[in-house]
């Protein structure tokens, strides 16, 4: 989504446009949502504010970091995986959207839902069934320095026989992601066991690992859980 000038700015358009239209300020916060061709000012702020969180995020990464992006089902993990690469794709960076779990169709109504809209020379999606390491790493060779990639998820990386064991994965991602300059985010589930703790965020010992993985290798986690979010670092630095 852009906006044809900064929110504070459409906000006071808004304030001015009420005082000379005489009419309520709520009326002609719509009026102004509707101009940037959003239903209603809910919207255009809550879209807005969903942008920012990607951005902001991908302010605090550096070319190398491998990023470890983990909550529940629900709770937003793969809107934030999309929304870091729209993010990097309208910075210029090249993105890659790749997902065992969704399809092109579904990631692409979750773009629009969003209301972003990445430009296309900069951002792709890959849904194919060979998604690993090694899928991941030959697609993002010839990737420029700074690129970031998602992948979605980190627990279905060695679901094929044929693939390596998911630790082995892990490592070579993170390797590469140093040795390239690229920016890799693994998007990954939380154990069903946190909810029954009542934390309120979850932690590393949440994730879920149905096969060993050195969760050391990532240099950050981001944990979210009911609209709050906690970036903290790892291990492995770039």
């Amino acid at each position: 989504m852009k906006l044809s000038l900064p929110i504070y700015r459409l906000k006071r358009q808004a304030r001015l446009l009420s005082r000379e239209a005489k009419i309520p300020l709520a009326e002609a916060l719509d009026r102004i949502a509707r101009r940037e061709g959003q239903p209603s000012w809910s919207m255009l702020a809550h879209l807005s504010a969903r942008q920012n969180v990607g951005a902001r995020l991908l302010s605090e990464f550096a070319p190398g970091d491998f990023l470890l992006l983990a909550a529940r089902p629900g709770h937003g993990k793969t809107l934030l995986g999309l929304e870091l690469a729209a993010a990097a794709a309208r910075a210029g960076r090249d993105a890659v959207f790749f997902s065992l779990e969704e399809t092109q169709a579904g990631l692409l109504k979750r773009l629009a839902d969003l209301r972003v809209d990445p430009p296309a020379q900069r951002f792709a999606i890959d849904t194919s069934d060979e998604i690993s390491a090694g899928h991941v790493i030959s697609r993002l060779e010839t990737s420029r320095r700074g690129a970031l990639a998602v992948i979605d998820y980190l627990q279905l990386l060695d679901q094929r026989r044929s693939n390596p064991d998911l630790c082995v994965q892990v490592r070579d991602l993170g390797e590469f992601a140093r040795a390239a300059g690229v920016t890799i985010v693994a998007i990954s589930q939380v154990d069903r066991a946190f909810e029954a703790h009542g934390g309120s965020l979850p932690g590393l010992a949440d994730i879920r690992l149905p096969n060993p993985v050195d969760l050391g290798l990532f240099s950050h986690a981001c944990f979210l859980h009911d609209g709050q979010m906690r970036l903290q670092a790892i291990g492995a630095v770039s």
